[in-house]
């Protein structure tokens, strides 16, 4: 079924709607309601909930319970249009360091029993379970008893000879599932799959491959090498031909540098430059500080900062700016992020602000630019 050994044993362990399940530990009032996480949500002096119907803005959905995404309702979709598919859903805030306290235990719950960790973000990790003695359903098992214990949530394992499969093993039996795919499960289990369940398949790319008469992982599998080289390119069309055979031999990497960091936000309304100076300082010194808080945990600094943002007309304009020394104090952050902003015309209001620092580096001594008040025009 793979390229790789036979007994390699990769886990792919996903949080169960991970941000509202937190959501609802502190809630359990709300356990069978639609919830929704996003911005704007908050709990009334009289003790009620604000409801999706109330809002107004340009926010869009952090995540949702599952009771909410039967509704139509899931992560990245305006709530403006939540709104009108699940009026009387829940909204409640994003409480982002309570987010980071579960994932921290859930993360050292399963190192007990499985040391060998990749993290893939805030709610998922990769698992080597190659060297360990139990059979795979019962590792399966106990690390989701683990999980509970550590967290009181639940979580979905799915486990195969790869990454690939696993990832997308542990979306099958969602939620609170145990996946295994052994031999002859590629062909049960997967190749009826559509093509977008595959990790690193994208919307464009489905769309191409539905123009070719090819939706399922298993026809997919089954397509003329030429015919994808013709379509895709020699590197891609190899690509999908393994990944539609299920063959992956990427390690699980239990340490990995970043290349870049960044923080940014999208505004509730449109940002008038000059009208609304003070807030978009505030927020714009605010993500810097965030920036280099994060850079802080990570040990690094970078050389180079960049600025993001996007317009009322959906235009996203990009500067960078490369100095002679790498930085990492927000301070510093903000400054050159300043002299990236000067270089763009500002005549539209603002839908969104970032800031990203890359070209990173271990942090070390060295000195910092003298800070510099910004102005945003």
């Amino acid at each position: 079924m793979s390229a790789a050994s036979p007994a390699r044993r990769i886990a792919h362990l996903d949080m169960d709607a991970f941000y509202a399940s937190v959501e609802l530990l502190r809630h359990p009032d709300l356990r069978g309601q639609p919830v929704v996480i996003g911005g704007g949500g908050r709990r009334s002096e009289d003790g009620t909930y604000a409801r999706l119907r109330d809002y107004v803005g340009r926010g869009v959905i952090t995540t949702a319970t599952y009771e909410a995404r039967a509704l139509g309702v899931h992560s990245a979709m305006g709530m403006m249009k939540a709104a009108r598919l699940a009026p009387d859903a829940v909204l409640l805030p994003v409480d982002f360091p309570a987010y980071r306290h579960y994932s921290r235990l859930f993360k050292a719950a399963v190192a007990e029993l499985a040391p060998c960790i990749e993290d893939r973000g805030i709610d998922e990790i990769y698992i080597d379970l190659s060297d360990l003695p139990q059979a795979s359903g019962e590792l399966a098992r106990a690390l989701k008893r683990a999980v509970r214990e550590a967290t009181g949530l639940s979580c979905s394992i799915g486990i195969s000879p790869n990454k690939l499969l696993s990832k997308i093993a542990s979306d099958l039996d969602k939620p609170d599932g145990i996946t295994l795919i052994g031999p002859g499960d590629l062909e049960r289990r997967i190749w009826p799959l559509p093509v977008s369940k595959v990790n690193g398949i994208g919307p464009k790319a489905t769309r191409r491959l539905r123009d070719l008469g090819i939706e399922t992982v298993g026809q997919l599998a089954r397509a003329a090498p030429a015919l994808l080289q013709q379509h895709f390119g020699l590197g891609t069309a190899q690509w999908l031909l393994d990944v539609a055979h299920g063959i992956d031999d990427r390690p699980v990497v239990t340490r990995s540098e970043p290349k870049s960091l960044s923080r940014e936000t999208t505004f509730e309304r449109d940002l008038h430059v000059r009208r609304d100076r003070p807030l978009l300082s505030r927020i714009f010194l605010d993500l810097c500080e965030r920036l280099a808080e994060d850079l802080a945990r990570k040990g690094v600094r970078g050389a180079t900062v960049g600025i993001k943002l996007r317009f009322d007309d959906f235009q996203v304009v990009t500067r960078d700016l490369t100095l002679e020394a790498a930085v990492g104090d927000a301070e510093a952050i903000h400054r050159a992020a300043g002299q990236c902003l000067k270089r763009v015309p500002l005549e539209r209001r603002l839908r969104l602000l970032g800031v990203r620092v890359s070209k990173l580096e271990p942090a070390g001594a060295g000195g910092r630019p003298h800070p510099v008040q910004l102005d945003l025009y």
